[in-house]
């Protein structure tokens, strides 16, 4: 079993702390949304929840592809650092990066209402940021490449 390094530690507290931060200042809320509470909203795309409709269907898709993010975050991040082969965290790390890209769309979608995401949201959404490059930078010692062995052999 591997250990994994700080920067990926750092990321899954980033994640787990962003989900109890607000992460939305909406003016229809009472108060501000709350980490958790804004996953769920998001899901409402097919995870139906009264009184809340997207305004097209692709901001549903990409809530719930965001969503799923999340999901894959919180359930394969553990398991790929643990057991992951090298190229099976490797392409954790390029996935995790493709998360922090693609979860770019919500600035984007909010427009020139950016200004409401706030903490929450961004602390979750650097989350994958570290964790892609705590994936890019983690060692494990048993999965040297045939390259890095003869390096170590040949600097005797």
């Amino acid at each position: 079993m591997r250990k994994p390094n700080l920067i990926i530690l750092l990321a899954w507290t980033a994640h787990v702390v962003s989900w109890f931060l607000p992460v939305l200042r909406a003016a229809n809320w009472h108060e501000q949304v709350r980490g958790w509470l804004a996953i769920r909203l998001a899901a409402c795309g097919v995870w139906p929840c009264q009184g809340i409709q997207f305004e097209a269907v692709h901001h549903a898709v990409l809530a719930t592809i965001s969503v799923l993010t999340t999901i894959v975050f919180i359930l394969c991040s553990p398991l790929v650092v643990t057991y992951g082969s090298a190229k099976g965290v490797r392409f954790a790390a390029w996935a995790a990066t493709a998360a922090f890209v693609f979860n770019t769309h919500w600035i984007i979608i909010f427009g020139s209402e950016r200004s409401q995401l706030t903490t929450g949201y961004f602390l979750w959404w650097l989350s994958f940021l570290l964790l892609a490059i705590g994936l890019f930078t983690f060692h494990d010692r048993r999965s040297w490449s045939h390259s890095d062995r003869f390096v170590q052999v040949a600097g005797r």
